[in-house]
């Protein structure tokens, strides 16, 4: 007898310590040996329950919780995991006959008495379980927790005056409380009892000047009741507070903004006030910063929208729409010179994002950096999954290798792209000027150029290229047709008054095309070519 107990105590050591471990199925096998040396013994039977609860194989663990909550009565860890098993199979009828026996063995414990209460409102039993709070209460006194569960079952029976006095009697026991305040107020907000809740939040307020909540909520309430000037007053007052959390004003901004870019000029200006007190409130915080470079940049201020996208970028690094929005702005700006190095910055931080290659590259064409240009593209151009974004990419690579001189590349370029869109008009200019420059392939350039103003008839720039590819055929005549047209369209555009003083030219009309080589030199164009044909007064091929 002696062995066989000390094997039982050594399976129950090593089965306790495998549970603990989270080896489960080893423990039951510990256990359902230490069951067949003493069938009888409770703890086991509360191990095993245990440890199958931990399973989830909740109809076992109540077989085995059974034996041992009937097996000692009086103890109220065997009464609680049988408790858990019937909660787990949804059997509360039962699970509350076991919580009113541990009430009954256990007076003392405020605690079972409280989860007597639960399981009493969940079964709908409100008037048992608000007796169990009355009861609580007589002992305790007047407790917040107790309170709130007494108004929550009030309420689930629609006794609202009830659930008001509890509280009011809650608010009365500590009436430097602002938080039982706050509960009279969102019961009388439930009940739709404005004023009721008005004369809470002024009480607040007395006891608690800087309260954030507060003031949004007597923003919301003066706004019902058309005194805008006073709700923005509130407003701001929960923003001139760190305590509003900058989630909740980025919200709060973001319906602002909104309706400022639908041209709502008083959103602009109350917006644009607002964003300025959370930098100040929030120095340090990206959020801030870009929210307020947000207004700025509705309100056309895009190089102080920029500024404040960089102290936003470099506050909070990794929030890439922030440097989305400052690689926008420089190119809204042409700021090439930042956009080149903004980009950079970008893609050393998030090196799988396409769009900041795409305006590294763009930066470094504008900047005359081919070769860096390219090689961004290159590599940008791995990342892109969408053919919209693909097109451009090789749009801008073959503008590249086209200016690096390394045109077989480039035309490689525009012809992965019309696979792409066969119709994406820029491309089909771009291509068919670039074949015109260099005097190569000039019939399948005339056919991209005219589809180009087939479907945009309009488009001055694509006027000019059809017009200069007729020229580098010869086709004089129609030439000048075309390219008349485009140097009579819009501003003075000096590339295109020089094609026409070329063709001009060539027709023999000699003076003419002098008028339009002197208007194109006026208009800034400077290359030694032209200014060498203004000097000779002729066309040197």
């Amino acid at each position: 007898m002696h062995t066989g107990m000390a094997r039982f105590g050594f399976y129950y050591v090593d089965g306790c310590s495998e549970r603990k471990k989270g080896n489960l199925n080893e423990a039951i096998k510990l256990f359902e040996e230490c069951k067949k040396i003493d069938p009888k013994n409770p703890a086991v039977y509360y191990e095993l329950a245990t440890t199958y609860h931990l399973l989830g194989s909740n109809e076992v663990a109540l077989t085995n919780a059974k034996v041992c909550a009937a097996a000692d009565p009086k103890n109220e860890w065997y009464q609680l995991i049988l408790i858990d098993c019937y909660n787990s199979l949804k059997l509360y009828y039962q699970s509350v006959k076991v919580r009113e026996a541990l009430v009954k063995q256990f007076p003392l414990k405020s605690e079972f008495k409280e989860d007597l209460a639960i399981e009493y409102a969940v079964l709908g039993y409100y008037d048992k379980s608000f007796k169990i709070y009355a009861e609580l209460e007589e002992v305790y006194g007047i407790n917040e927790q107790i309170t709130l569960n007494k108004v929550k079952l009030l309420k689930s029976q629609k006794k609202y005056k009830e659930a008001e006095q509890e509280l009011l009697k809650l608010a009365k026991s500590d009436p430097t409380n602002p938080k039982y305040c706050a509960y009279l107020a969102e019961l009388y907000l439930e009940l739709n009892k404005q004023e009721e809740a008005k004369l809470m939040f002024d009480k607040i307020l007395a006891l608690d000047p800087q309260n954030p909540e507060i003031h949004l909520a007597l923003h919301n309430y003066y706004i019902n009741k058309g005194q805008d000037s006073i709700a923005y007053y509130h407003l701001t007052q929960a923003f001139l507070t760190s305590d509003l959390d900058i989630e909740t004003k980025t919200d709060i901004l973001n319906s602002f903004l909104q309706r400022a870019q639908m041209h709502d000029a008083q959103a602009f200006t109350d917006g644009m006030a607002l964003a300025k007190i959370m930098v100040q409130v929030h120095p340090t915080s990206g959020k801030a910063h870009f929210n307020y470079g947000n207004f700025l940049k509705t309100g056309n201020k895009s190089k102080e929208a920029a500024a404040s996208y960089y102290t936003a970028a470099g506050l909070d690094r990794r929030d890439y729409k922030i440097w989305d929005n400052l690689l926008y702005t420089d190119y809204l700006l042409q700021e090439y010179d930042s956009l080149e190095h903004h980009s950079r910055m970008a893609i050393d931080i998030f090196p799988s994002q396409a769009q900041n290659y795409k305006y590294n590259g763009l930066a470094n064409i504008e900047l005359k950096n081919y070769s860096k240009a390219a090689q961004s593209l290159k590599e940008g151009l791995e990342f892109s999954t969408e053919n919209s974004q693909r097109l451009d990419f090789l749009s801008l690579l073959g503008d590249a290798y086209f200016n690096l001189k390394e045109y077989p590349k480039s035309d490689a370029a525009f012809e992965e792209a019309l696979k792409i869109n066969a119709d994406n008009t820029y491309i089909l200019n771009n291509y068919a000027y670039y074949l015109s420059l260099r005097c190569i392939d000039l019939p399948k350039a005339e056919l991209l150029s005219k589809r180009a103003n087939q479907l945009k008839p309009n488009e001055r720039s694509y006027i000019d290229t059809y017009g200069w590819i007729l020229y580098q055929q010869k086709k004089y005549t129609e030439a000048e047709e075309w390219l008349s047209k485009a140097a009579n369209m819009g501003p003075k555009n000096a590339t295109i008054l020089e094609h026409y003083g070329d063709v001009l030219y060539k027709l023999n009309k000699s003076t003419e095309a002098m008028v339009q080589w002197e208007a194109a030199k006026k208009s800034g164009g400077n290359s030694e070519e032209l200014l060498n044909k203004i000097k000779t007064k002729k066309l040197n091929d």
